[in-house]
């Protein structure tokens, strides 16, 4: 087996309603990553001690980022990344010797790179910094764009290689560190972050934290507004704003299950506690893994715990992510494909059987309709992709969610749930605060599993899997037998009427399923009498929502334009609004519709989602 490649930490605790020491690791060489100036070979960082200021009146970050180092060639230079940041000055050790530094040129998407004077007997580095309102991973937003509409919010974003926009830092995922940071901010705001948390406001605005767990760049988060906390379990709570905190926490009531769940399944659960943090509708994604503290959007409260399956895919990077990370973004698969596996896994425990079934089929069709977006010969189709010299996030779709979790599925099939469960828990165990590669996965595989089987191995088929594109042949079918009785029913109601269909079509699987399967030469008054029996545009949740209204543009169903406006206007939902704008830009007319609502909903818009979408609308 391939040694493992990881920076060294002693890991302290896990949680499991005891306490049990880890083992310390032994020190190993990061892997090369293209998205990272960083030779980590030569010198390389392993702990931060961040002291920051955060002004919403200036909309900027400023302090010192010291870091302790390991100077490993004990040569006279170390390379940080830094994007859009203004460097002040560079210090080396306790006592601030000053030193000299110099920025290289700017690549794309990168940055430029941080060259640091050193000596070889050089242990900390000291950076004083301001961000800028360019900051990608920093979201400003006024009181009117939060929930309560009183007070101003922050929240960054770091995946995938942001966060040297608000830290000078190694931002690689194959680099991990521990930290500590003490953030001041206005008085009547509360701080949060990817550490351990306060639980309620101080009358100071200085806030402490700490992670003891080595993490890397992408997982370091911040969050700072008029917050408020409610427990759920033991381990388990809810930051929000003041009005939304107790029907978020309702929502969540089942958050403490599904880590105990999670935890029979693949492993006692490291990181401490497991928090979730509510942020405004222009966070851009479902949700951000970022240790002891999951940042959420609000469109998963529903009122029904209908969505909360995306709380499982959440607290899976708990495991597979956070625990074991991809090395490079070239690997994000390792994070994304195990993630929504050990997602489903949670979602059965919790939710049954019958709802993993029609979970599959979602999942199966939206791998479909990727490959069909991408085409089946797309480089991009591969598990195992190649992002260099190209924007990480461009990598980023549902393939790697959806290919991934197939494969497992496959490989499960292949050897039998209990004897693939074990070599999870075996695989999170065996690397856990490791960053890893495919390769690392593959030889594991070989290894653990396989175990020079021929017939195993061609019945698995990875490398066809992970190295080449579309879906290869051997991959599952599911079935749902809720969804085939939807089948029937949409194959008659244009007979029989839509009168009661909402009586037998209940749940928000069942209703995707059957608004996705609507036929395609749906009319104007089909699409009324279906409202009308559904009150989809009106009454429905974010994700049925965003279904029908992919039907009401297709179909140009106005009555549902308004509404349509309204809610791409009040999500920054990366991927959500790209289905919708995509839909629009289909006719002329719709192409029109598309720019009007991105001009008005753009300076709501976090930066990456207006970036994607400025690129579609091009």
């Amino acid at each position: 087996m391939k040694k493992l490649l990881f920076v060294p930490i002693l890991l302290l605790f896990i949680c499991c309603n005891k306490e049990k020491s880890e083992k310390a690791q032994t020190p190993k060489t990061p892997v090369k990553d293209d998205h990272s100036f960083s030779k980590p070979a030569n010198a390389v960082v392993t702990h931060l001690d961040l002291d920051i200021k955060v002004s919403f009146d200036s909309s900027s970050i400023s302090g010192k980022a010291s870091w302790q180092i390991d100077n490993i060639s004990k040569g006279n230079e170390i390379i940080f990344d830094e994007n859009t940041l203004e460097i002040q000055k560079v210090t080396l050790g306790d006592d601030d010797t000053p030193t000299t530094f110099r920025l290289g040129e700017a690549v794309e998407f990168h940055g430029r790179p941080l060259y640091i004077k050193i000596a070889p007997n050089t242990t900390r580095v000291n950076i004083y910094y301001n961000t800028t309102k360019d900051a990608i991973a920093l979201q400003w937003l006024k009181p009117e764009q939060t929930a309560d509409k009183k007070k101003p919010f922050l929240f960054s974003q770091g995946e995938s290689i942001w966060s040297r926009t608000w830290i000078p830092c190694q931002d690689s995922p194959s680099i991990r560190f521990t930290y500590n940071a003490k953030v001041t901010v206005p008085s009547d705001l509360m701080a949060v972050m990817s550490a351990e948390n306060p639980q309620q406001k101080n009358n100071t605005g200085v806030y402490n934290f700490k992670q003891t767990k080595a993490i890397p760049s992408y997982l370091m988060a911040i969050a700072v507004g008029d917050l408020a906390f409610q427990q759920i379990d033991s381990r388990t709570g809810v930051y929000a704003e003041p009005s939304v905190v107790k029907k978020a926490a309702a929502e969540f009531g089942a958050l403490g299950n599904m880590v105990n769940a999670a935890e029979k399944l693949f492993g006692p659960y490291r990181w401490g506690r497991y928090d979730v943090l509510v942020l405004p509708p222009s966070f851009p994604y479902g949700g951000m893994e970022n240790p002891n503290l999951t940042f959420l959007t609000p469109g998963v409260i529903a009122g029904d715990r209908s969505l909360t399956s995306l709380l499982a895919h959440e607290l899976g990077h708990s495991w597979s992510g956070n625990l074991v990370t991809n090395a490079t973004w070239d690997d994000i698969w390792l994070n994304e494909g195990f993630t929504t596996y050990v997602e489903h896994r949670i979602g059965e425990a919790i939710f049954g059987e019958k709802e993993a079934k029609m979970q599959d089929v979602l999942s199966r069709k939206l791998l479909a309709d990727n490959m069909a977006e991408y085409g089946p010969n797309n480089p991009d189709t591969r598990l195992r992709v190649n992002t260099t010299d190209r924007n990480p996030d461009d990598g980023l779709s549902d393939i790697p969610y959806e290919k991934g979790y197939a494969f497992l599925q496959t490989v499960e099939q292949a050897v039998g749930r209990e004897k693939f469960d074990n070599f999870l828990k075996s695989w999170f165990d065996d690397h856990a605060f490791q960053s890893v590669t495919t390769k690392t996965f593959t030889d594991y595989l070989n290894d653990n599993l396989i175990k020079g089987d021929k017939v195993l191995e061609q019945k698995i088929n990875a490398w066809v899997w992970i190295y080449k594109p579309d879906i290869p042949d051997n991959v599952t079918v599911p079935v749902s037998e809720d969804f085939l009785a939807i089948d029937v029913i949409q194959k008659n109601w244009r007979t029989t009427g839509v009168k009661g269909l909402a009586g037998k079509i209940k749940s928000t699987n069942e209703k995707q399923h059957f608004i996705d399967y609507l036929p395609n030469d749906l009319t104007i008054s089909e699409m009324q009498a279906i409202d009308e029996e559904f009150n989809f545009t009106k009454g429905g949740n974010f994700v049925i929502k965003r279904q029908w209204f992919v039907q009401a543009i297709k179909h140009q169903y106005k009555a549902a334009y308004p509404d349509i406006e309204s809610f791409m206007v009040a999500t920054s939902r990366t991927g959500s609004l790209l289905t919708l704008y995509k839909e629009m830009i289909k006719t002329p007319e719709g192409k029109a519709w598309a720019k009007s609502i991105f001009a008005k909903a753009k300076a709501g818009y976090h930066l990456t989602t207006v970036e994607a979408v400025g690129n579609l609308l091009k």
